[in-house]
């Protein structure tokens, strides 16, 4: 696809369409992975540049002992940082798959990321509206980002993985 067409295909403003977009990220803890996601996000498509963030508090936990663990100085410190944000530096579209390259703000410290996945659209849908769809992934280590706990096991090892991987899935509509 030449860069007239990309350009093309993601010119203009669009909106975001929160009741079909997740943020998620998963990380080993033990013996099998532990996955959660965020209730609170938000993200702006304009020409071309991809931006979002999510709100920590909205992080979804059914304990709230835990939630309250995740919250403090050991995980997200919430109080200080209320969100984790990003902004595409640059997004390239070649067909269906999307690579991208930016920096992930989170605890206060921003770090350039890249992530890959595919895009899909713009479609139209069942009442005439014009949709784009993104589907992106990458794995951050999250001591880069001041987020540190960990635990010793009895017999070596430690509890959880640094190795985060954040999945994210958003869809816009024109206009």
């Amino acid at each position: 696809m030449s860069t007239t067409a990309v350009q093309d295909r993601l010119a203009g403003a669009w909106s975001f369409s929160p009741v079909h977009s997740s943020a998620a990220f998963s990380v080993k803890y033990l013996v099998a992975r532990f996955r959660t996601g965020f209730e609170e996000l938000d993200a702006s498509l304009a020409d071309g540049v991809l931006s979002g963030a999510v709100k920590v508090a909205s992080i979804d936990l059914k304990d709230e002992n835990f939630k309250g663990h995740m919250m403090g100085s050991d995980f997200f410190d919430a109080e200080q940082h209320p969100e984790i944000t990003f902004r595409s530096q640059v997004l390239d579209v070649r067909g269906d798959t999307l690579s991208l390259e930016g920096e992930l703000t989170m605890k206060g410290v921003t770090k350039a990321v890249a992530a890959t996945g595919t895009v899909k659209g713009p479609t139209e849908d069942y009442m005439g509206n014009t949709r784009l769809g993104f589907t992106l992934e990458t794995t951050i280590d999250r001591t880069d980002f001041g987020v540190s706990w960990n635990a010793d096991l009895p017999k070596g090892g430690r509890a959880l993985s640094d190795e985060v991987t954040l999945t994210v899935e958003l869809e816009f509509g024109q206009g």
